[in-house]
């Protein structure tokens, strides 16, 4: 078994595997990296040939995040015989997705924001159904590469991300005795409000394992009931005082869970029926993919719809989205990083000086991004200047600034409970920053000192 990381480990980006399991060729995700632009953000997939002395005979697409499939239409073209398996629901979001990346790229390029042609236009994406196949949970699917000196057998579990999001167990036969590798993915072992906790198999040999919080101690010292009661006390005094709230969200995921989330506190009474909700984008087509599917892909409840929320668009005239923002009213709108030329980006700096209102962070926010900017600049003091987009500001910042850790990721502590549960003989971790994968690198040693973990190098190739 050869391991080869074809994405950059050193963050989250371009998530990107390579195994060779007894002469099968397999990718485990084919993403790109949101920080990087044009061919910079892919993984190096020349580097099957050129380090590892293979070939990819199959792609296993865990979940629909960019940063996971991103890429998977220059892998087909670089390998034409690929074939790329990924849940029902996983497949249904790509259809929607991925010509939707080729038009934004497109776009980008016409309005000089980039250099970079297109990675892939909609017409790449022509003929490339019939490569992406589709597996239930808990059920085998064949993996064997034509070369291969004995048969792989892939597996998916839910991992408790995203809709349609899957860990994946991986069985063949080396030297005569079985051997499995599991790779979570992105993961979460704790249920969301509409996705249940993950699923996993009960050991194994081989751990691929993701490490997004390893350096972060505050997931693992706030539970998510803790942080919902918190969400709903804030949103409660904003739309009180009369106020409006800005929530900037990942259009997929992370949008359906807060409007679900809405939905219940509406049910409860902690906020008013009469409050309208504003969306707008392409999370609206993706909340019907996440109706459509909830009889047949894991729930908490599958009566609970994101259209079942009562929504109003967010209105395209300047002057109409003045109207709106008088409150009281809640805005739930891309991005959640509050990138310009973003609606998030738009409205915020629009809302930033009104003490009424309030920016109500429900993600991470990333180093350097507008979103940690403001986050930043409310904890400095009432006031503090904050520049949100190049030519607008600094804006002093008088609204209310709270962030609320609704992540789809486990805490660390979650993560090394896997660990624990599988027992593997090795790890490799993946997924996560220098700092994060230190840390649960020192940690697993300290718990399990007979594991061999590594911490793969970008480019290097590793012999299991």
């Amino acid at each position: 078994m050869k391991f080869l990381a074809l994405g950059d480990t050193d963050g989250i980006g371009a998530s990107c595997h390579y195994l060779d399991l007894n002469g099968t060729g397999l990718v485990l995700d084919a993403g790109t990296d949101p920080q990087r632009d044009g061919p910079d953000s892919l993984p190096r997939f020349e580097w099957v040939s050129d380090r590892a002395d293979g070939y990819v005979d199959h792609a296993i697409i865990t979940h629909a995040h960019h940063d996971h499939m991103g890429s998977l239409p220059v892998l087909v073209r670089r390998f034409p015989h690929v074939m790329a398996h990924m849940t029902d629901a996983t497949k249904r979001l790509l259809d929607f997705l991925l010509p939707s990346s080729a038009r934004l790229q497109q776009k980008r390029l016409d309005r000089g924001e980039t250099s970079h042609e297109p990675l892939f236009t909609e017409d790449d994406l022509d003929g490339l159904e019939h490569l992406f196949l589709t597996h239930d949970l808990d059920t085998p699917f064949d993996l064997t590469g034509p070369n291969g000196a004995s048969s792989v057998t892939g597996e998916f579990y839910s991992a408790g991300h995203i809709l349609g999001s899957a860990g994946v167990e991986l069985t063949f036969e080396e030297w005569g005795r079985e051997r499995r590798v599991f790779y979570t993915s992105d993961t979460n072992m704790q249920a969301q409000t509409i996705i249940p906790g993950g699923d996993y198999p009960d050991d194994t040999d081989v751990l691929v394992l993701e490490t997004t919080h390893g350096a972060e101690s505050a997931p693992e010292e706030t539970s998510r009931r803790e942080e919902r009661t918190r969400f709903r006390d804030t949103l409660a005094r904003v739309l009180a005082r009369g106020g409006t709230a800005l929530i900037p969200v990942f259009v997929m995921g992370r949008a359906q869970e807060v409007l679900v989330l809405l939905g219940q506190l509406k049910r409860e009474g902690a906020i008013p029926m009469d409050v309208p909700i504003y969306t707008a984008g392409s999370m609206r087509a993706i909340a019907e993919i996440y109706d459509d599917t909830r009889n047949t892909t894991p729930r908490l409840d599958p009566s609970d719809q994101v259209f079942g929320v009562e929504q109003e668009r967010v209105p395209y005239e300047a002057e109409a989205k003045r109207e709106i923002l008088d409150g009281p009213g809640i805005m739930v709108v891309s991005s959640g990083m509050m990138f310009e030329p973003t609606l998030s980006n738009v409205l915020a700096r629009r809302m930033v000086e009104n003490e009424e209102d309030a920016v109500l962070l429900v993600g991470h926010p990333a180093d350097g991004t507008p979103a940690r900017r403001l986050l930043d600049a409310a904890r400095e003091e009432q006031g503090a200047p904050v520049m949100l987009a190049d030519g607008h500001g600094p804006q002093p910042v008088y609204c209310t600034v709270e962030r609320f850790r609704f992540s789809g990721h486990s805490d660390r502590r979650d993560l090394l409970s896997i660990v624990d549960r599988m027992d593997p003989d090795t790890v490799l971790l993946v997924h996560g920053d220098p700092e994060a994968r230190t840390w649960m690198a020192e940690h697993i040693r300290e718990a399990h000192p007979k594991i061999d973990v590594h911490r793969p190098d970008w480019g290097s190739v590793i012999d299991l």
